[in-house]
């Protein structure tokens, strides 16, 4: 028994190492950084006004100077010259884009994708909520775009780039039906022809034909870029990746937090020829799939000349066209929701090499792309995400039942020895050795694994960590509601007993928000532990007395869902612990724990 409690209270305090680290680390940085965004924000709308009031007529900074093979510099320049999104959006002509999950519009001037929004998902589970802005023009403190252009010389003249401005040929709106057609001619006799399509979802095809109708052969360098002047209001975690990311070439995954790239300013990786890149937040990203016809250089960058801003771009090798002849490159542009079943049918479909690491599984991804899969696949069916982590519950213990069953029947056995075994460590109470060896004799005799008790508990570890990751990252569980008062499975219980769960009119601190849920998993916890005996040692009676409710505080600052799956873990091992202890003879030690806890001590005078 007492290797049983050291080996469950080594677990127990593992687990609390995690729940410490959440409530005092990952929750009180997160409303810093909100808080620091929120001052920032005032900040650029106060120089915004006094800019606005100074030079009403002022423009967008011009982008820096370019250089013979090597990628137009982005704009940098002091901050924003407009008011709003909307009368940045008004600076330039666009073509607007209209899908089943994307509206926005194409920039004609560079033919940047910089105006996108996200129909299904909005800033909060409030329904009327503004809906996500994945994209925004440069003039913008959130600027964040995506472009394609080129690098010339001499022979090509004036190539498309960032202040090109294109010509629509056609359709003026894009839709997964009706791609449209940009057009620009330069003064040597090149004719760039870009074809916009999209499909239903989250991936657009850039295609760009180079017509020469010159006299002579040129050669020119296609480029793309992903550029961001923010960063992310909620500051990352150690959980997931949040930054420049990419996969290419021999070297793999590349993945550079912004305060890494902040640090080394640019990481250049050896060419590719296939593969992808771009930016990625928790939940959304925004990548670059170069055309697999040429080899490219990829680039994950930090400039601070004039704006801070963040780039994820690629270079291909020269392109050669001959005088009279064309030549066609395409590059896709992931832009969206990191929806893990759309993820993996582009990755598959195709041929995106390990798309699939834009959602980081993290190094358990083999326990925790599992767990994912069942309670998706048990979401279908119940339509409730909670309700799938109910049942996911179920299932994981119907399939280490057999080994449960043997450690709950070990544990068993071990209790109705207990009095063989007092009796062994009083006859050698002054000889461990001897004490040490009898205790194994005895456990021989009996058939008696010792450390089998611990299984049930190991078994629990792997599964709390992989539903942890899943319930963190996978959009799938953002704003997912349960039932009552439990609107996003991913969020903390919002209710707290402190404000009356409600009643009372009051804001609490985050560290006294103790809802409804997280008394339930502490009320269930402490219930079983007193299916066991008290133990022996003063020291670890009092951790076990203590445990559930340090970690009813502790949990509390977790996702909802992890909260309920724990709790209803806490239920159905109490369940089976207490049939297999019946069918084992063993006496169910919780009804008299209970008394002997509540009933009142005798003094000493007594």
């Amino acid at each position: 028994m007492e290797n049983n409690r050291n080996f469950f209270i080594t677990i127990a305090l593992s687990v609390l190492i995690l729940a410490v680290w959440q409530y005092f680390y990952v929750l009180p940085r997160s409303e810093a950084q909100r808080e620091a965004a929120k001052i920032e924000q005032q900040r650029v709308e106060e120089q915004k006004k006094a800019a606005d009031a100074a030079n009403p007529g002022a423009s967008t900074p011009a982008p820096g100077a370019t250089t013979p093979g090597a990628i137009p510099n982005a704009p940098g320049g002091d901050v924003v010259t407009v008011a709003g999104r909307d009368q940045a959006l008004a600076a330039s002509k666009r073509v607007k884009i209209d899908t089943p999950s994307l509206e926005g519009s194409i920039n004609l001037t560079g033919a940047r994708l910089d105006d996108l929004k996200l129909k299904h998902y909005t800033e909060t589970v409030d329904k009327n909520s503004p809906e996500i802005e994945l994209l925004n023009p440069q003039a913008l403190p959130t600027g964040y775009f995506a472009e394609i252009g080129f690098v010339g010389n001499d022979k090509t003249g004036a190539v498309p780039g960032a202040e090109t401005v294109w010509s629509v040929d056609g359709n003026p709106t894009l839709t997964p039906s009706t791609p449209v057609t940009l057009t620009y001619t330069n003064d040597k006799g090149l004719t760039f022809k870009r074809t916009f399509s999209v499909d239903a979802n989250y991936m657009f095809t850039v295609s760009d034909t180079v017509q020469n109708s010159g006299s002579s052969a040129v050669s020119l360098f296609n480029y793309g870029r992903v550029t961001r002047y923010d960063k992310p209001a909620v500051a990352s975690t150690y959980v997931l990746h949040e930054g420049l990311i990419g996969f290419t070439g021999t070297e793999g995954l590349q993945e550079h937090k912004y305060a890494s790239v902040e640090k080394d300013k640019q990481y250049q990786p050896g060419k590719s020829t296939d593969g992808w890149l771009g930016i990625t937040d928790k939940y959304w990203a925004v990548t670059l799939v170069p055309t697999e016809k040429q080899p490219f250089q990829p680039r994950y960058a930090y400039f601070e000349d004039g704006r801070h801003r963040y780039q994820s771009d690629f270079l291909t090798d020269p392109i050669n066209v001959e005088a009279g002849q064309s030549a066609t490159v395409e590059t896709e542009i992931f832009a969206g929701a990191k929806e893990v079943g759309k993820i993996n049918a582009y990755a598959e479909e195709r041929h995106i090499k390990r798309f699939d690491l834009l959602i980081d599984w993290g190094w358990f991804h083999f326990i925790t792309k599992p767990m994912f899969w069942l309670i998706d696949t048990l979401y279908k069916f119940l339509g409730n995400f909670g309700l799938a982590i109910l049942a996911t519950t179920v299932i994981v213990k119907a399939i280490f039942f057999p080994l449960a069953n043997k450690s709950y029947a070990s544990m068993a056995n071990m209790k109705k020895v207990q009095p063989k075994m007092l009796e062994i460590r009083e006859k050698y109470a002054d000889d461990k050795m001897k004490q040490q060896q009898a205790m194994m004799e005895l456990y021989k005799t009996e058939k008696i694994n010792p450390l089998a008790g611990c299984w049930p508990v190991a078994l629990q570890i792997p599964v709390f960590f992989s539903l942890y990751k899943v319930l963190y990252i996978t959009i799938e569980m953002r704003h997912a509601p349960f039932f009552g008062w439990i609107q996003d499975l991913a969020a903390p219980d919002p209710t707290s007993i402190f404000n009356l769960f409600g009643l009372v009119p009051v804001t609490l601190p985050h560290m006294l928000m103790i809802g409804v849920w997280p008394l339930i998993m502490g009320v269930t916890m402490f219930l079983q532990m007193r299916m066991n005996p008290t133990p022996p040692d003063p020291t670890q009676a009092a951790i076990f007395t203590w445990m559930p409710v340090i970690f009813t505080f502790m949990m509390a600052g977790f996702p909802a869902g992890l909260v309920i799956y724990w709790a209803w873990n806490n239920t159905l091992s109490i369940l089976q612990q207490g049939v297999i202890m019946k069918r084992q003879g063993a006496k169910i030690e919780l009804w008299d724990n209970l008394v002997a806890l509540f009933r009142k001590k005798p003094s000493p005078a007594e």
